[in-house]
């Protein structure tokens, strides 16, 4: 049967045609088709699985790469803080500045997008080198300024040309402005972009439109004024050109602070000194706050910011008046008769002499071989403690200086404020000097008799500064260790230095303060007192205070002995300058004032008027009912 039927399929095979017959390799062909599309399904599957991943597992990070490439992320420079005067006055603000930034990561040729910004926007040499520094110092995603201050009419170029122009773009900022410039400009100081050395010490100074302070309360509450930094966000074309902004986080600003000064009696102080070289210092005596600082001549701080020219720093530097150095905390001078009431605290102090000790002053003292004048020529007779302030007496304290000695001598200097550091926020004080023996001997020169002579009238190596000397009279006048000091206020909160107990009493008998005390009055009030001048005019309102005349140059004994010298027709730098320190009201002290002017000559001519005014000025400020000088205020800049 099988047989048969294989026969039969045979046959029926030989009838079909050859298309139809059985290949007889089918069978191979199937196997191989199965096994391409095994492998067919294994790499579909793996795609599969890496579509997968990359959409569903990965799908974030990726996204956040393409937003990278349309998205630009950088710093902002926060805005700095305010600063103002007692009454809310703002003494240094912060104005809108439009710039041109170049960021080195959104363009392949930054030499390019540079030499095509300086056709539109013109480039100095002095651009140049700097962007050029930037551009090799700081990272590709920190922007270098290419040009600050821009007018409408620049910024209109580049946003015409910026496709030209990958990597730029216009950003706008801050920058510092100073509303009462050349008044304020020592004590408030000034800031400046970074230089190489800050960038190294903090990235944040690589920012755009950081600025650091350089001078007074500027730098010595840079930190505080500095604030934190922000963030902006915006969306780029593919050639790195800003579409919109996305996300803006504004900058933290600093801190607020709101200084003792008081602008209005600050003008008109500044005013009343005119055009001489001079300073004057106001503080309050009870509580060491200062209200005014007056340095002259100034110089406008805002320049600093945009750069000063060369012509310019030529003119200040080679001014012989010095109007780049703040006089009251930089300025050291020889006090002159105003150091009198120093010496006869530390001899009071030390016990060597009381105030009804006299001494004969026939017109000069002698030591050894060398003769030392008082300046009135034939002398004052006997005087005490008290006739010696009145008068002036160089001979008195040429006695006094010996017998207390000079060590001593500093010592109560120090304690009253001279020839130390003050606590004031401002950097650059100088210390001046109360020297000593073993000062002298530190620079290989022996100390003599004449030395601790000379320094009893304030003249030799003594040196002082004008915010030492308010220092001093606040002292003698409350007895009280006070300390100067110009920041009031951070951010509202008002230290505990307005507190007058906050300040330690001083440690020298009351009784010897009263004899100086009364000594000054004298100066002012008595007949054949030194300064009539200075006698104020406000009804039932009496000052005490002391001049002072110190030389700048050495007067040869047979020329002061002829009776022809006159120091008023001396070169205006070889004039004595004119001191004047005083307080009031006497009886309840709470302002003190010290004046210099430089070359001025006499102190009781011309220091002591002055000192007069400014006083008067003072005293007529009410706190309460004072209404704040003209400008923008606090309130207002919020």
């Amino acid at each position: 049967m099988k047989f048969r039927g294989r026969k039969k399929r045979e046959k029926l095979n030989r009838l079909l045609p050859a298309r139809e017959q059985k290949d007889p390799g089918k069978g191979v062909f199937t196997r191989r088709a199965l096994l391409l599309m095994a492998v067919q399904t294994a790499a579909l599957g793996e795609l599969s699985r890496r579509l997968y991943d990359l959409q569903v597992n990965s799908g974030d990070h990726f996204a956040r790469l393409a937003d990278k490439n349309r998205t630009s992320k950088r710093l902002l420079a926060p805005p700095r803080g305010l600063i103002a005067d007692r009454f809310g006055t703002i003494l240094a603000a912060n104005k809108t500045n439009w710039r041109a930034l170049l960021l080195s990561e959104e363009t392949t040729d930054v030499e390019g997008s540079v030499e095509r910004f300086s056709q539109l926007v013109p480039l100095d040499e002095h651009d140049r080198s700097r962007i050029a520094r930037e551009i090799r110092h700081k990272r590709k995603f920190i922007p270098v300024v290419l040009r600050e201050f821009l007018s409408w009419d620049d910024m209109a170029r580049i946003e015409l040309n910026s496709p030209s122009l990958p990597g730029v773009l216009i950003d706008v900022g801050t920058t510092r402005s100073y509303p009462f410039g050349e008044l304020l400009a020592h004590t408030i100081g000034y800031v400046a972009p970074p230089n190489e050395q800050d960038v190294a010490k903090s990235a944040l100074f690589a920012l755009p439109g950081m600025r650091i302070g350089r001078a007074g309360v500027e730098q010595s509450q840079d930190a505080m004024l500095r604030g934190q930094a922000g963030s902006v966000e915006m969306e780029v074309n593919s050639v790195g050109r800003v579409m919109k902004e996305l996300d803006r986080q504004d900058g933290t600003p600093g801190d607020e602070l709101a200084l003792t000064l008081d602008v209005g009696l600050q003008q008109t102080i500044q005013n009343r000194i005119g055009d001489l070289a001079a300073s004057s210092v106001v503080m309050d005596c009870r509580n060491g706050e200062v209200l005014a600082m007056c340095s002259t001549p100034s110089f406008d701080p805002s320049l600093f910011d945009s750069g000063v020219s060369r012509a310019q720093w030529i003119e200040w530097t080679s001014d012989q008046r010095t109007p780049l150095i703040d006089k009251t905390v930089s300025g050291v001078y020889p006090p002159g008769s105003t150091f009198k009431p120093a010496v006869a605290m530390a001899a009071l102090n030390a016990g060597v002499i009381s105030p009804a000790d006299r001494f004969f002053c026939p017109g000069h003292f002698d030591l050894g071989g060398a003769r030392f004048h008082c300046w009135a020529k034939h002398g004052h007779g006997s005087v005490d403690l008290h006739l010696a302030l009145k008068y002036s007496c160089d001979v008195y304290f040429y006695e006094v200086a010996m017998k207390v000695g000079m060590d001593r001598l500093a010592a109560s200097a120090h304690d009253l404020g001279l020839g130390t550091e003050l606590g004031i926020e401002l950097p650059h004080q100088r210390l001046g000097l109360i020297p000593t023996p073993e000062w002298r001997r530190k620079h290989k020169h022996h100390w003599n008799g004449g030395d601790t002579v000379v320094s009893g009238i304030g003249q030799g190596f003594v040196q002082v500064t004008p915010l030492q000397l308010a220092t001093y009279t606040s002292r003698i006048a409350t007895g009280r260790k006070v300390e100067p000091h110009l920041v009031r206020a951070v951010n509202g909160d008002i230290g505990a230095q307005v507190d007058p107990q906050h300040w330690p009493e001083l440690g020298m008998d009351d009784r010897y303060l009263r004899a100086v005390r009364e000594g000054m009055f004298a100066v002012v009030n008595e007949s054949h007192g030194t300064a009539p001048k200075a006698r104020l005019t406000i009804p039932g309102v009496e000052m005490a205070g002391k001049t002072g005349s110190a030389q700048v140059r050495r007067v040869s004994r047979a020329l002061r002995e002829s009776g022809h010298f006159n120091s008023a027709t001396l070169p205006w730098e070889f004039r004595p300058h004119a001191l004047f320190i005083c307080f009031a009201p006497y009886d309840s002290p709470r302002y003190a004032v010290s004046v210099v002017i430089e070359h001025g000559n006499a102190g009781a001519d011309a220091a002591a008027p002055l000192a007069r005014d400014i006083m008067t000025d003072t005293l007529l400020r009410d706190p309460v009912n004072h209404k704040s000088a003209p400008g923008q205020t606090v309130a207002d800049a919020e």
